[in-house]
C-alpha cells in the first residue's frame, strides 16, 4: 500500500518522493512520514472507503492547522489540502514535519511545572483566537448539553460490564450543567500526548480530529483527566507522563476548583466513553489494537472518579 501512496503522492507533488513510512506512535492510523526532494512532511489520509465526515474529515483538520499556523500559533504549516481523491483513492493533507520531541522523552528531561505552564499558555492563546480565524468559523458553536449527549451516545457502545455506573455519572452531569462562557476554539483532546516539544516549550499541537467551537474549560478538563489517569499505574496513558495534581493545573490556568469540578468529571466521562468504544471495536476485530485491553480498570475508574467529584 505504501508504494501506491508514494507513487500517487509523487505525481501530485511533481517531485521525487524518497520514502513513505507509517508513523508508529499513536493509535489514530493513516498517518505517514514522507521524505521528498522538496522536504520532510507528514501525510494524513482518511480510512479507505470512509465517508468524509467527523474524524475522517482530514481536510477540516488541515484547515484548522493551516489557520493556526498563519496566526502564529504552534501548529504545522499545511502546504496541501486536497479534496480530490488522488492518493490511494483518498483525499489528503500534507503537513510540514515539525522537529520536536514527544512527551515521553520530554517529561524525563524537563520539570512538570514548566511543561504544563507552556501547555496552558498555548491553550489560552488558542482560546484568544477569534472564531473566524480558526478555519471553522462558519460552524455553529457546540453547547454543553449537546457535548454531553455526544459522549453519552458513544458510552452506550462501550462494553456494558465496564460502564455499569456511567448512567449515574451522566445523571449527575446533567443535573449540574454550569453557565456557558463565550465560545472559543476547542481542541477536544488537549493533552501532552498530542503535543510536540522543544525543551519544555510546546511547539506543535496535533490531532485536531474532534475540534469544535465550544466551551473553553473543556480543554483544561482534558489535561486534568490525564492527571487523574495517573492513578491507574501500569495502564497505557499517552500524555500521562507529567506528574502534576489538579490544583496545580487550576492555578496555572487561573480558575477555581469549584468552576472546574464539573468539567473534569465530564472529561473523565468522555475519555471513558472513547476508550470503551475503541475497546469494543478492538474486540469485534473492526479496529484491532490490544492496547485497549489494558484499559479496563481505567475505564471503570474514571467513571467512579467522576461520580466522586460531583
Amino acid at each position: 500500500m505504501t508504494e501506491k501512496i508514494r507513487a500517487d503522492l509523487e505525481a501530485r507533488l511533481g517531485t521525487r518522493v524518497i520514502s513513505v513510512e507509517p508513523i508508529p506512535e499513536g493509535h489514530s492510523g493513516f498517518t505517514y512520514f514522507v521524505t521528498a526532494d522538496s522536504g520532510e512532511y507528514v501525510l494524513r489520509l482518511p480510512p479507505p472507503n470512509a465517508r468524509i465526515a467527523g474524524t475522517a474529515d482530514v481536510m477540516r483538520q488541515g484547515r484548522i492547522m493551516a489557520a493556526l499556523h498563519d496566526a502564529g500559533l504552534p501548529a504545522p504549516a499545511v502546504p496541501i489540502i486536497s479534496d480530490e481523491p488522488v492518493v490511494d483513492g483518498r483525499p489528503f493533507i500534507l503537513m510540514e514535519r515539525v522537529s520536536g520531541r514527544r512527551i515521553e522523552k520530554t517529561a524525563l528531561e524537563q520539570t512538570a511545572t514548566d511543561i504544563a505552564t507552556s501547555a496552558i499558555d498555548v491553550l489560552k492563546r488558542l482560546q484568544a483566537l477569534p472564531p473566524e480565524k480558526t478555519g471553522i468559523g462558519d460552524e455553529e458553536p457546540i453547547g454543553l448539553q449537546v457535548e454531553m449527549m455526544r459522549w453519552a451516545m458513544l458510552m452506550q457502545r462501550a462494553p456494558e460490564e465496564l460502564t455499569t455506573r456511567a448512567g449515574e455519572l451522566g445523571g449527575l452531569l446533567a443535573a449540574q450543567v454550569p453557565a456557558e462562557r463565550r465560545p472559543t476554539l476547542v481542541h477536544g483532546d488537549y493533552h501532552f500526548g498530542n503535543m510536540l516539544f522543544r525543551g519544555p516549550e510546546v511547539i506543535a499541537v496535533l490531532d485536531w480530529e474532534i475540534a469544535e467551537l465550544g466551551q473553553p474549560l473543556l480543554d483544561l478538563g482534558c489535561l486534568c483527566a490525564m492527571t487523574v489517569r495517573r492513578q491507574f499505574p501500569g495502564a497505557p496513558s499517552p500524555g500521562g507522563a507529567v506528574a502534576l495534581d489538579l490544583h496545580e493545573l487550576f492555578m496555572l490556568y487561573g480558575v477555581d476548583e469549584s468552576q472546574m469540578r464539573w468539567y473534569v468529571a465530564l472529561s473523565l466521562y468522555k475519555y471513558a466513553a472513547i476508550l470503551g468504544y475503541n475497546l469494543m471495536l478492538h474486540r469485534k476485530g473492526r479496529r484491532p489494537d490490544p492496547m485497549y485491553e489494558g484499559l479496563t480498570d481505567t475505564i471503570v475508574g474514571m467513571i467512579d472518579e467522576g461520580i466522586t467529584l460531583l
